[in-house]
């Protein structure tokens, strides 16, 4: 449906800001392909993913060529008939070859991670220690080759579904109620941070 695709870096980069997990498509060496959810961060004009230096699907990526998939449900059109109704979404797929970061672009990539993913936390904690660091492999996928599809609309009902006696619109996700647990073992008198009572 070419009516859905949107050329827009804006729109992009929005979705791109607003969701945490991205699908990392990749073709291993036999030819066997695989898709690994991952969370993600957008940093200026570069796909942050991060992992294990002992993973294997971290390393098939690693210079190879990929496809990373995000999506963001906003709800659900609902029709007068099941086969007109639909989905409210953003989607996007971004295409290219991943590279290895190092250095104080991977401290810098790590940190972006951590704020995309608990804003405030960063400042927090104490920094990775060099084992932390080893024991990570953080790669990058330049946005430079994507597509984006919006789709946001009205029921388009038949008229004569119209003119029958089925509800018709659309129901709206809205943000769910956020709970703050304590850790099992969190020693008696320590409060939630700002970083994670925002999020609440």
């Amino acid at each position: 449906m070419p009516e859905l695709m949107s050329h827009s870096r804006e729109v992009l980069d929005a979705l791109l800001d607003s969701i945490i997990v991205g699908h990392v498509s990749y073709v291993s060496e036999d030819g066997t392909p695989g898709v690994l959810p991952t969370a993600i961060a957008r940093s200026g004009d570069e796909l942050i993913v991060h992992g294990s230096t002992g993973s294997r699907w971290m390393r098939l990526v690693s210079g190879a060529p990929a496809a990373v998939s995000v999506t963001s449900v906003g709800g659900i059109v609902v029709a007068r008939s099941a086969f007109e109704s639909s989905l409210i979404y953003t989607s996007a797929v971004l295409f290219g070859s991943f590279r290895v970061l190092a250095g104080d672009e991977k401290s810098n990539a790590l940190e972006a991670l951590t704020e995309k993913l608990i804003p405030g936390r960063v400042n927090e904690v104490r920094s990775n220690n060099k084992k932390e660091l080893a024991a990570t492999l953080v790669l990058s996928l330049p946005i430079q080759e994507w597509s984006v599809r919006v789709s946001d609309y009205w029921p388009e009902d038949p008229d004569d579904d119209i003119a029958g006696d089925a509800w018709a619109g659309q129901v709206r996700f809205g943000k769910q109620p956020v709970t703050v647990l304590d850790a099992p073992d969190l020693r008696a008198g320590i409060a939630a941070p700002e970083s994670v009572r925002s999020m609440a």
